[in-house]
């Protein structure tokens, strides 16, 4: 009996303190921790999908962010730009170059970013614009010599004597691929030499493959560094990220450009020391456009116009006047898009900018409306303005005659309104 009532109280302990009785063994079950645990494994390996809505907000914000940068951005390009024009010495010149240049690198900065973050859902929508060759090869030879000359290093650049002028693609992403590499070059070198070569090959037809060498005496990487270089948001190495900085996301952006405008990246080692990378993009001949000219002919109107300008942010309105002041146009300022088609059937207007980013109704809609309006106003010559070159599909979409991607130069600014107006009067 003794022996009986020992064990009814240890039972009852156990019980009172939550101890638990050994679980019987049932042929072919696992324990249910052992089942939670494959559970989890199992759920691990399953691709974990983004929401839509998630990919949305991504979406929003990057358009913003495109939007708020280049706003001021087209304003340091353009008063440099006005500025650069103007009578100065040759201390101030040097002032208003190195402002156009940490202006243009800033602007192609944001368009690598945008780019990379958007490229998973959107992918990239390469434009087809008229431009300079030589005069973008030399700038990008000038913003090389410059950075190399801020650090003590030499540089050399060579472009090709037979290089062509006039072609189309994408001159700001190409810029933007070239900066990133010219950056690199520099701030991986500590002494010697960074250097930039330009030259060209005829391709099928007016295709025209473009290569553009950067090389460097820097501190050079493995051959299997460069493997991980063009990886998203990774470095050659942990040492090179804490010495040197950055997030790892620029060649690979670099990389995807290239790709996108029908060329490609390669990395090597360079002998002696250092690095060579070499970048190729397809280009399209356009031997029969005319460039417009800087300063004094940059294209204008036979008479100054009075143009409606749809703007809402401040700083955005000064450039703007400024410009168009100097273009000798007179501009009237709004800050909505559901605004425009009473006021431009109030007043006597030659043409509208209009922003795509506005509160209330955005651009697209504004221009639809004023497209609505009858007669001669309907027909208004209309350009649309927009930080995301995305937009410009549905701008001309909408009835806009021509479309600026920011920063707006003055030149392509003139030019956009001179050709726009004469569209308009035909």
């Amino acid at each position: 009996m003794a022996a009986k009532s020992r064990v009814k109280r240890s039972l009852k302990t156990r019980v009172k303190r939550g101890a638990k009785t050994p679980a019987r063994k049932t042929r072919g079950a696992k324990p249910v921790a052992s089942r939670k645990a494959a559970v989890k494994k199992a759920a691990a390996k399953r691709p974990v999908k983004q929401p839509a809505s998630e990919s949305r907000i991504v979406e929003t914000a990057l358009a913003a962010f495109a939007h708020e940068v280049r706003t001021p951005l087209t304003g340091i390009l353009a008063i440099s730009s006005l500025l650069a024009t103007s009578e100065l010495g040759e201390r101030e010149r040097r002032w208003v170059d190195t402002i156009k240049v940490g202006a243009e690198h800033l602007a192609a900065l944001a368009t690598l970013f945008v780019d990379a973050a958007r490229h998973d859902t959107t992918g990239l929508a390469v434009r087809q614009d008229f431009f300079d060759l030589q005069a973008l090869s030399r700038a990008m030879g000038d913003s090389l010599a410059g950075r190399a000359a801020a650090k003590g290093l030499q540089s050399r650049v060579e472009i090709a004597e037979k290089l062509p002028v006039f072609v189309t693609g994408d001159p700001v992403r190409l810029r933007a691929a070239l900066e990133n590499l010219i950056d690199n070059a520099v701030k991986f070198t500590q002494q010697g030499t960074v250097a930039l070569d330009v030259s060209a090959s005829a391709g099928a037809g007016d295709r025209l493959d473009v290569t553009f060498s950067v090389s460097d005496s820097g501190i050079g990487l493995s051959l299997a560094e460069i493997k991980r270089l063009f990886k998203p948001f990774s470095q050659a190495n942990v040492s090179i990220a804490s010495r040197f900085g950055g997030a790892g996301l620029g060649l690979s952006s670099v990389k995807q450009l290239a790709r996108a405008m029908g060329g490609d990246i390669t990395a090597s080692q360079r002998a002696g020391g250092g690095m060579t990378f070499v970048l190729t993009v397809a280009l399209k001949r356009a031997k029969a456009l005319k460039p417009p000219a800087l300063g004094s002919d940059v294209p204008r109107a036979s008479q100054g116009l009075r143009i409606l300008s749809i703007e809402d942010n401040p700083f955005g309105r000064v450039v703007l006047n400024a410009i168009l002041t100097e273009l000798g146009h007179q501009t009237e300022f709004i800050g909505r898009g559901e605004a425009a088609p009473e006021r431009i059937a109030q007043g006597d207007f030659d043409a509208v900018l209009m922003d795509m980013v506005l509160p209330g109704i955005d651009g697209v809609e504004a221009i639809r409306r004023v497209r609505a309006l009858e007669g001669r106003r309907g027909r208004i010559a209309i350009i649309g303005v927009s930080g995301r070159a995305d937009d410009e599909q549905a701008s001309r979409a909408a009835g806009a005659d021509a479309f600026l991607t920011k920063p707006v130069s003055p030149r392509a600014l003139a030019t956009a309104l001179l050709q726009a107006t004469q569209r308009s009067s035909t």
